[in-house]
């Protein structure tokens, strides 16, 4: 969980409609390059929005990317980044033009070879014309080159990129990619990632996925980290660690490379990340044994520097933590949030900002469930305690986990309620149906998209059971809902052993 700016300029509007690829199974591929179909009335401009009901204006329409290559250059002594990302993409209507969301200057751009004009447009919004007509099916090579200091570059008074003492991170969400790289900026557009960035060496770079290559000397005592992400992503996904970080290396139980790194600025603190972090690879070997196979193809995580962001992200295959999480001593719980999160909003992503519930209550939940497996409290001890300790009367309960609004996103109840609203589903269908459900669930979206509705809608097909109460109820009615005396273990619930250490990792997440 993130800053958000999202909320700020939500009430854009969207001009024209476009469409875009929603995610299917498997690894997505690179499109053919094959024969363009002919067009059958005039080229229209791709929308300006994918019309998601919180953020109207994120993403853009009339194409579908495959695969992003970034190759990047950044100062830390100025903060100065520059580089040219290359998008291959389909187009998936008759375009006349179409947007790339993005903030940073732009020199110039091309589109299959030929140079293309580009103008700004909105808050966010890059215009590129296209240099010939582009029919529907078409492949697309777009090349953007670009410079800026992305702390210095605001949207609506904000930016999503943390400068720090020794370089800086791009991590945020629901908007991250702005800042540096141009983009189909919404989850319903996923793609795989090359990232390239050259910087002085003796300074890291850490991002997705696996290391193709090590570390390249460059000419300028300069050096240049390639990471690749073979699976497709969401762009939000996608980051940036670059400073000083000692970076440890492993191979996990599924024979995965895990990579985790450390900020040197943590102090007093690295060895309560450590104990943390390091404990990955297990998270991860438990969370598959419940949620299904573990999706991607490396494991890890980021400690973060001491004056860098105060939230932790689930940044695809590599969690990134504030330093904040380990304050008070080790935090596994954290580690589970997040790398919960690779199953449910990262392999399978909302379709409509609306649906944060399908991200955050679930990653909540397997909190639970590791508490239970760590005998520090059942999902039942954690479901009477958390109900307790919001009275009825309080705002927390007039919070719809499954509809929050767009500047609530990241409220409480979304993760609370949103763990609650689980139990409950757990409690109506049994054990032997919920603990089929989460597989089915990350097995049928692997790599796309899912709604409420989908889930509603397997969970009763699975169960066999008539679920509109509970999901009306706990995702979508205001107020505390009653429960039976007798679906609680007391009416005066003990406080689990868990409580604190996971309501520390709330206070963080929902900031």
């Amino acid at each position: 969980m993130r800053r958000v700016l999202a909320a700020a300029i939500a009430a854009l509007t969207v001009t024209t409609a476009g469409t875009v690829a929603t995610g299917a199974p498997g690894q997505a591929a690179l499109p053919g390059w094959g024969r363009p179909t002919r067009p059958t009335a005039a080229p229209t401009p791709g929308s300006a929005g994918l019309g998601d009901s919180y953020y109207p204006d994120y993403g853009n329409g009339g194409y579908d990317v495959g695969h992003y290559d970034l190759r990047l250059r950044y100062e830390p002594a100025t903060d100065r980044l520059s580089g040219t990302t290359t998008i291959l993409a389909t187009a998936t209507q008759d375009l006349s033009r179409f947007n790339l969301d993005f903030a940073l200057d732009v020199e110039s751009v091309r589109v299959n070879g030929w140079s293309a004009g580009f103008a700004r447009a909105g808050a966010h919004e890059l215009v590129i014309t296209a240099p010939r007509p582009i029919t529907r099916g078409q492949q697309l090579t777009v090349v953007v080159r670009y410079a800026g200091v992305p702390s210095e570059t605001l949207v609506s008074g904000y930016t999503g990129w943390t400068r720090t003492a020794d370089g800086a991170l791009a991590v945020n969400e629901p908007e991250s990619a702005w800042w540096w790289f141009p983009s189909n900026d919404h989850p319903l557009d996923k793609a795989t990632f090359d990232i390239s960035v050259s910087v002085p060496t003796g300074v890291e770079v850490i991002s997705n996925g696996v290391q193709p290559r090590a570390p390249l000397p460059e000419a300028g005592d300069r050096t240049r980290w390639s990471w690749r992400s073979a699976k497709p992503g969401a762009t939000y996904q996608a980051f940036l660690a670059i400073g000083q970080y000692d970076i440890v290396t492993d191979t996990a139980p599924n024979g995965q490379p895990v990579v985790n790194a450390y900020s040197t600025t943590l102090g007093d603190r690295d060895g309560a990340a450590r104990a943390s972090i390091e404990r990955t690879a297990e998270v991860i070997d438990w969370e598959s044994g419940v949620f299904g196979p573990y999706p991607f193809e490396a494991q890890g995580g980021v400690a973060g520097p001491i004056d860098g962001i105060t939230f932790a992200l689930e940044t695809q295959t590599r969690p990134v933590y504030g330093p904040g999480f380990w304050r008070r001593g080790s935090n596994p719980y954290v580690v589970v949030h997040e790398n919960a999160h690779q199953w449910f909003g990262d392999s399978v992503s909302v379709a409509d900002w609306s649906a944060i519930w399908l991200n955050e209550g679930f990653a909540s939940y397997a909190e639970w469930l590791w508490s239970e497996e760590q005998g520090e409290g059942t999902a039942q001890e954690l479901f009477d305690f958390t109900y307790a300790a919001y009275p009825a009367d309080a705002e927390f309960w007039q919070v719809l986990p499954g509809d929050p609004g767009a500047d609530r996103v990241f409220d409480d109840a979304v993760y609370d309620r949103g763990a609650m609203a689980l139990h409950q589903i757990r409690l109506a269908v049994g054990d032997e149906a919920f603990f089929r459900i989460l597989p089915a669930w990350t097995a049928r979206h692997a790599y796309g998209n899912g709604t409420i509705a989908q889930f509603q809608a397997l969970a009763e097909q699975l169960s066999g059971r008539d679920l509109d109460d509970v999901f009306s109820t706990w995702l979508f009615t205001a107020g505390r809902p009653e429960v039976a005396a007798a679906a609680r273990t007391s009416l005066a619930p003990a406080q689990p052993r868990s409580w604190a250490k996971i309501q520390a990792a709330h206070r963080l997440l929902d900031r």
